[in-house]
């Protein structure tokens, strides 16, 4: 229950009217809450407790810790519970946590309500990653190595390759030999490993079993196989990643149910794909039969993504009467987040942008952007900033940190898709790792927020830097965006080396529309420093203009209503 805009069932639970106030306000905001009633209020919660995979109660804590003592019975699968006091001051995540949920679910109650949310897990507290939050199995004596993190005990970080674990303190030393001592250790592996009370074990999802099967197989044939397959190998079915197979078998019931009791999901691949993998033990019987001669070992190689130059075959194809198994570990993936910080305000950022600066290992970015956001990051972030004019360098570095095997974010302001980060690192970025795109709110949006509704209709981003772009393709744009009367929004308009290329863009554009047609420029959108000035193509000084600012000019449509730009849709046009 780890994220509310998915359609999970909340139930509501209230004693007094203003209780039932307050979830009426939850409901009418979240169309998957509901308020839960029955005889009693005891009746009602426990009720939303057995139907609710969350539940926000309207009580006091003692007694909804009175009600519900007697139904706990494991943290991983028991509802996630918020308590909200009368007054809806507080939002006290009671349990669920941060792997249950409750946590977030405590945030975004209390952010509904106005309300304080109240979190006790001591990591997140602290600003700390769960062991059991970062989306992996995690086994053995977690309690014990989560409480010497927080403590600054010295605890041993072995891991069979670099995968992109989130930033970890500095008493989480990584080394390579696993010597035995009396300390603690996290390890990361795929292989089956003795437990003590000192060691936790994060499970990477690094293998694939790959499947073959005739028609009909069995569910218990295909799960029996792979747990002998398994434990023979040393290996760890917490980190299956998936299973694969050709195509002809996507609709299998006995490789699918076992798939889902082990909730990996199923991929399958065309026998062409599958042909042309370098498989150990290749059969002519099978290619007469389904048109390649391996499914289960070429299919383990390919895993997800189709690549089987980043996968070892660990575990040949192995057969039972009526199926066929082989198991591949999958080189790890790097991961690259790229994140637009919005305008500037904090409150203009998205929650997914904060997500991805806490999950990510290396944060990189301009210099004056990461002072924005260093105190979003979690103790032991690799921080690598920059100044202006390093943008390419700045791509080159977290793309090399990604292939690497980190956890990377790539930080720009406004969107990083629009005259960002994202394209340049694109340029460098292979299939060896993974993208994340993080939308952000742009500079544009900013402006056009507080200029009014300049974007209604059809509109042009357009940038007057010409240190990538020659000037004769700028005027050319710009001059197809005036014969096209498009809203033009302007970026990187005016500096103290370009002084004359936005009257140069201005003159185009005066040329195809009214001397009237509004002017808004924008400075600062969203900070402190922020300025609004309105004018029109015939009275615009340019030497109001820097580079901090976005200039919007209006369609020959747009107009000033109450003193706000306005291009209007053509409603009242319309018969």
């Amino acid at each position: 229950m780890n994220d509310l805009s998915t359609p999970t069932r909340i139930g509501l639970v209230a004693a007094t009217a203003a209780g039932r106030r307050h979830a009426h306000t939850v409901a009418t905001a979240w169309p998957h809450a509901r308020l839960v009633e029955g005889e009693s209020v005891a009746d009602a919660l426990r009720t939303a407790w057995t139907r609710c995979d969350a539940v926000v109660a309207f009580l006091a804590t003692g007694a909804v810790v009175r009600i519900l003592a007697p139904l706990l019975a494991d943290k991983r699968t028991d509802p996630a519970v918020v308590v909200v006091d009368e007054a809806a001051r507080h939002a006290v995540a009671l349990l669920g946590g941060h792997a249950g949920g409750g946590n977030d679910l405590a945030e975004r109650v209390g952010a509904l309500l106005d309300a304080r949310p109240v979190v006790t897990t001591a990591t997140d507290a602290v600003g700390l990653p769960g062991l059991d939050t970062l989306g992996w199995p995690v086994q053995g004596a977690v309690a014990a190595v989560s409480r010497a993190i927080l403590d600054g005990e010295p605890v041993r970080l072995i891991a069979d390759a670099d995968w992109p674990l989130p930033a970890l303190p500095p008493n989480v030393c990584v080394t390579a030999d696993d010597v035995a001592d009396d300390g603690y250790r996290l390890l990361v592996t795929d292989r089956t490993v003795p437990l003590d009370g000192r060691t936790a074990v994060l499970r990477p999802p690094s293998l694939v079993a790959g499947v073959g099967a005739s028609r009909g197989v069995p569910a218990a044939e295909v799960a029996e196989l792979l747990r002998r397959v398994l434990a023979e190998a040393g290996l760890s079915p917490a980190s299956l990643r998936c299973f694969a197979s050709a195509d002809v078998k996507a609709d299998e019931a006995g490789i699918l149910s076992t798939a889902d009791a082990l909730g990996v999901p199923l991929m399958t691949w065309p026998a062409t794909n599958l042909a042309a993998v370098d498989v150990p033990h290749p059969s002519e019987v099978v290619r007469a039969a389904v048109g390649t001669p391996s499914v289960a070992e070429a299919a383990a190689l390919l895993g997800p993504t189709g690549r089987a130059g980043d996968a070892t075959l660990l575990v040949p194809k192995t057969a039972s009467a009526m199926a066929t198994v082989a198991v591949a570990r999958h080189a790890p993936r790097g991961r690259l987040a790229l994140v637009g910080l919005g305008p500037g305000a904090a409150d203009l950022r998205t929650p997914r942008a904060v997500a991805e600066l806490r999950r990510a290992a290396v944060v990189v970015g301009l210099d004056q952007y990461l002072d924005q956001v260093r105190d979003l990051l979690r103790p032991g972030t690799r921080v690598l900033s920059s100044g202006l004019g390093a943008e390419e360098a700045r791509a080159r570095t977290a793309v090399a940190e990604a292939t690497a095997g980190r956890a990377v974010a790539l930080i720009g302001s406004g969107d990083a898709g629009v005259y960002a980060m994202a394209s340049p690192a694109l340029e460098y970025a292979d299939a060896r790792i993974d993208v994340v795109g993080v939308p952000g709110v742009t500079a544009a949006l900013a402006a056009g927020a507080l200029l009014g509704a300049p974007l209604g209709h059809d509109h042009a981003y357009l940038s007057l830097s010409d240190l990538h772009t020659p000037w004769e393709v700028i005027e050319r744009r710009v001059t197809a965006a005036a014969e096209g009367d498009f809203v033009a929004i302007f970026y990187n308009p005016r500096s103290r080396a370009r002084d004359w290329q936005l009257g140069k863009a201005l003159g185009i554009l005066a040329a195809h529309r009214p001397p009237d047609t509004p002017v808004g420029v924008v400075r600062n959108a969203s900070r402190p420093d922020e300025r609004v000035h309105l004018a029109t193509l015939s009275t615009l000084d340019p030497g109001v203009v820097d580079m901090y600012s976005v200039v919007v000019v209006g369609s020959s449509d747009t107009r000033l209503v109450a003193g706000r730009m306005v291009t209007p849709r053509g409603y009242r046009w319309r018969s």
